[in-house]
C-alpha cells in the first residue's frame, strides 16, 4: 500500500520509525518531511502535503506526526477530501477506518510509547472500511457540505 507520511520537530524521530517499519513490512512510504531535525519547524508545511498527496492518489492512506497529534489532524483535515482521525488507541485506530473511512492518522509521538504508536499505524492500514449505509450516509453528509457550504438538513 502506498503510505504518505508528514511531521513535525516533535514528530520526527517517532516519523523515522514508522517509516522504517512500514518499509520492512512492504509498504511503500512516501516521506514528505521534514528530513532534517530542526527543533523550531511547523507542521503544517508536511501535514498538508501528505494530506494533498492522499487525495491526489486514491487507495493511499497517510500518516501525520506531531507532539499530541492535534495541530496535524487540524492541518491534514483543512485538505479537501482528508478525512484525518486522532488516534490514541487501536480501537481508535480501528474505528476511523471502519466507520468513517479516514485516509489519514495522526499520532502523538509525545503521547505513546514507539510500539503503542506503531501499533495504532498498524490498526489503521491493515483496516478497511465497512461500507455500512448508515456510515456512508454521514460521510455522504460530511462530503456535500465540504463541496457546497450548506447545511444537512435537520432529522
Amino acid at each position: 500500500m502506498r503510505v504518505h507520511i508528514g511531521s513535525d520537530h516533535a514528530g520526527f524521530e517517532l516519523k523515522n520509525h514508522v517509516v522504517q517499519h512500514l518499509k520492512a513490512a512492504g509498504h511503500d512510504v512516501v516521506d514528505h518531511g521534514p528530513a532534517v531535525y530542526d527543533a523550531v519547524d511547523d507542521y503544517p508545511p508536511y501535514c498538508l502535503r501528505a494530506g494533498e498527496a492522499v487525495v491526489q492518489e486514491p487507495g493511499s492512506l497517510g500518516i501525520v506526526i506531531g507532539g499530541s497529534g492535534n495541530g496535524e489532524q487540524i492541518a491534514a483535515n483543512k485538505v479537501k477530501g482528508v478525512r484525518a482521525i486522532l488516534a490514541w488507541s487501536t480501537d481508535t485506530a480501528r474505528l476511523g477506518r471502519e466507520h468513517n473511512n479516514a485516509n489519514v492518522i495522526s499520532v502523538g509521538a509525545r503521547m505513546h510509547s514507539e510500539d503503542e504508536a506503531t501499533s495504532f499505524v498498524d490498526t489503521f492500514l491493515a483496516t478497511d472500511y465497512s461500507g455500512e449505509a448508515r456510515h456512508t450516509r454521514r460521510i455522504d453528509m460530511l462530503t456535500a457540505y465540504e463541496s457546497t457550504g450548506e447545511l444537512p438538513p435537520l432529522p
